[in-house]
């Protein structure tokens, strides 16, 4: 039996054209022509095929915010934007990690997260090849090469490279504490200092040492612990040569050299080189005697004046005269004492030049 013929309306179509051959006939698959770009923003001249798209981007310059979540308020400029901020709310992670089982509420999360297990660091800096996973990382990166800091404050024309410290810097002037405690209540300005304090409560100790496998619920302590298997000091001051194993230190140290003190009692105005001096100093105004005495519960306003009372229940002399072995219970004493031996007089009178 013949077969009846059919006719398509692509067949229909291709009689109508040039050539009769059937591979020129179009399929579905061809891609649609590029829409022309005819809307353009008047702000920095970007073109958009369709008026949609062309409106979602004027809100970077407007700073709309048209979609707010009922939850909580906050506001975005995209309805996409919106819909992701709300599966906080809702607890909706859908996105689950097939190497871990970690959940994400958006797919680019998973994607990223994803880069752990593989070792995947597509993004390269062009100036020493270093690559990363994340393409944020690799733009922080660049800046140390640029020495771009483009973010200033406004208060103290400091600059940072990144907005997350430049935001945290910001509450210094301000005394935005966003970040509360539920246990305690004590608020912070940055949220990882939040996290640090709830390990005071929960007890973990996340961070432990290869060497000798003491634990730490802060990654820094970690770091500054393991320079004593390794003994290095990393950081060595220009003026004077002297090295140190912290950060902290050294900055503080550098102040010597500068003059500088950048820490301001606001009750009095006086000024001091580290932040510690600064709030040992505030207490003098607010009368607070934070460290109490575990023998006779008398407090104190300085952790080191704490230490020194205890000894008086303890017994303990923990400074000791090399010459006769003589023993103290503070450092100045055993300097007030080791001036025997030596025979120095570092005091002399105004007015007759004697030495005491």
């Amino acid at each position: 039996m013949a077969a009846i013929g059919i006719s398509s309306p692509l067949q229909e179509s291709s009689a109508d054209s040039p050539t009769s051959n059937t591979s020129s006939i179009p399929t579905k698959k061809i891609k649609k022509k590029a829409k022309e770009r005819t809307h353009h923003c008047l702000e920095c001249g970007k073109s958009f095929a369709e008026s949609s798209i062309l409106k979602e981007h004027q809100r970077i310059h407007t700073g709309e915010k048209p979609y707010q979540c009922t939850e909580c308020g906050k506001s975005f400029s995209h309805k996409g934007n919106l819909k992701k901020h709300q599966q906080i709310h809702s607890g909706d992670k859908p996105y689950v990690c097939s190497d871990c089982g970690k959940n994400f509420n958006i797919q680019s999360q998973l994607r990223l997260h994803q880069r752990v297990h593989t070792g995947e660091k597509p993004y390269q800096c062009s100036d020493c090849g270093k690559s990363f996973s994340h393409k944020g990382n690799l733009k922080k990166h660049q800046q140390i090469h640029t020495g771009e800091k483009p973010f200033s404050c406004s208060e103290c024309g400091k600059r940072f490279r990144d907005s997350g410290p430049f935001k945290a810097h910001q509450r210094v002037h301000t005394g935005e504490k966003p970040y509360q405690c539920s246990e305690c209540g004590k608020r912070f300005t940055q949220l990882m200092n939040l996290q640090r304090h709830q390990r005071v409560h929960t007890g973990e100790k996340p961070y432990q040492c290869s060497y000798c496998g003491k634990s730490f619920r802060d990654g820094g302590n970690l770091n500054k612990h393991q320079l004593i298997h390794t003994g290095v000091k990393p950081y060595r001051c220009s003026e004077c040569g002297k090295t140190f194993k912290a950060r902290g230190p050294f900055k503080a140290h550098q102040r010597i050299h500068t003059g500088e003190k950048p820490y301001h009692c606001s009750d009095c105005g006086k000024s001091f080189k580290q932040r510690s001096h600064l709030q040992r100093h505030q207490r003098v105004h607010t009368g607070l005697k934070p460290f109490y005495c575990l023998f006779c519960g008398k407090s104190f306003s300085d952790k080191s004046t704490l230490t020194n009372h205890q000894y008086i229940h303890t017994g303990e002399r923990p400074f000791d005269c090399s010459t006769c072995g003589k023993s103290f219970t503070q450092q100045s004493s055993l300097l007030q004492h080791q001036r025997i031996h030596t025979g120095e007089k570092p005091y002399y009178c105004s007015e007759c030049g004697e030495e005491l």
